[in-house]
């Protein structure tokens, strides 16, 4: 019995052949940064709430001297417990989200000494970014939004992680 096996035919095994090991490779490479960003996730975390007491520290000191709201002063910060962990959708950058309750008082002549609803207690949440390894944090404050709820009014540019 003879065999045929013409050019064509060793031609079509060597594409196939190669397109094969084309979706091995493909397929390992995306399980391995799947393993990596839950890795990263993980190590995130962990760092996350070793400098958690530093963190606090640092953003109200940020917070307090950013000169917002404007005419009011920072009394107080209390953190709440639970961390949300969102990624962004482009850069792939970690973030926290810790819900804080703020006070403040009016400084005087900044133009809101008269307005009462000053001294209310204000729910908010503290963004922190993780970047090259370092949790950070440049004092953002979003108002009126839990930690849930700010990953989801940004859902265009975030994702929970």
């Amino acid at each position: 019995m003879r065999l045929f096996w013409g050019e064509g035919m060793i031609a079509t095994y060597v594409l196939l052949g190669l397109a094969a090991l084309l979706l091995i490779v493909g397929c390992a490479t995306f399980a391995s940064r799947i393993y990596s960003r839950k890795q990263s996730l993980s190590k995130a975390r962990e760092t996350f709430q070793l400098r958690r007491e530093w963190l606090e520290a640092d953003f109200q000191s940020t917070a307090s001297t950013s000169g917002k709201p404007r005419g009011l002063s920072w009394v107080n910060c209390e953190f709440e417990d639970g961390v949300t962990f969102a990624r962004d959708r482009v850069n792939h950058q970690l973030r926290a989200f810790v819900g804080v309750t703020i006070s403040f008082e009016a400084i005087e002549g900044g133009g809101m000494e008269h307005v009462e609803a000053v001294g209310n207690l204000r729910s908010a949440t503290a963004v922190f970014h993780y970047v090259d390894g370092t949790w950070t944090t440049d004092g953002r404050v979003i108002f009126n939004l839990g930690p849930v709820e700010a990953v989801n009014h940004f859902g265009h540019e975030l994702e929970l992680a």
